[in-house]
């Protein structure tokens, strides 16, 4: 049995779990999420415990089994809670805006570069202190959502953008990300 997969999950006050057509649907305070179900899995709710089970003990059933707990799991969390990310976005004249549902990023490239907010994504922009020692201030972009794949894949596309760079530490980098910096050439003349 999978250790994961074997796990119950409590469910807390307010959310709510029904399977309809193979359809698993979470509500609860913040929202509503849906998921379909893989072939083979099944699904118990036991006095506010759900329960994931699987049919049968083939490859693909087991490793279905616990990424659907897990999956589930953060459906939970995300309509109850919600799910957030900071980035920080270090450079000069690096900058970012949210306007409408769309976030403008300015990082050093000829273009700005855009990105469509998907539903039920939110963004931020604040200023704030550099955990970089570049002497400057940085800008923190905050996306937060009750699914927690659409926050992290966005974050992830942000991010690409412009990555670290190891010598002075710009570029844009998840807040609680530590960079390692690198020692530059020195001219012995």
């Amino acid at each position: 049995m999978s250790r994961i997969g074997a796990k119950a999950i409590t469910l807390p006050k307010g959310v709510s779990v029904s399977v309809q057509k193979s359809i698993l649907t979470v509500k609860g305070v913040k929202g509503e999420l849906r998921r379909p179900i893989p072939v083979g899995i099944g699904t118990k709710i036991d006095g506010g415990v759900l329960h994931i089970t699987r049919s049968s003990d083939e490859r693909t059933q087991k490793s279905c089994h616990g990424l659907f707990r897990a999956l589930v799991a953060n459906m939970i969390r995300g309509v109850t809670d919600g799910f957030a990310r900071k980035l920080e976005i270090n450079g000069v004249g690096y900058r970012a805006e949210v306007v409408g549902t769309k976030i403008n990023l300015v990082v050093g490239l000829s273009h700005p570069v855009e990105f469509e907010l998907p539903n039920g994504v939110l963004a931020k922009v604040e200023k704030g202190k550099s955990t970089v020692n570049i002497g400057q201030d940085a800008v923190l972009l905050t996306v937060s959502g009750i699914d927690k794949e659409s926050v992290g894949q966005l974050v992830a596309r942000v991010r690409s953008v412009r990555p670290p760079e190891p010598y002075k530490g710009k570029g844009i980098k998840y807040f609680e990300e530590r960079l390692t910096r690198k020692v530059g050439k020195s001219g012995t003349g």
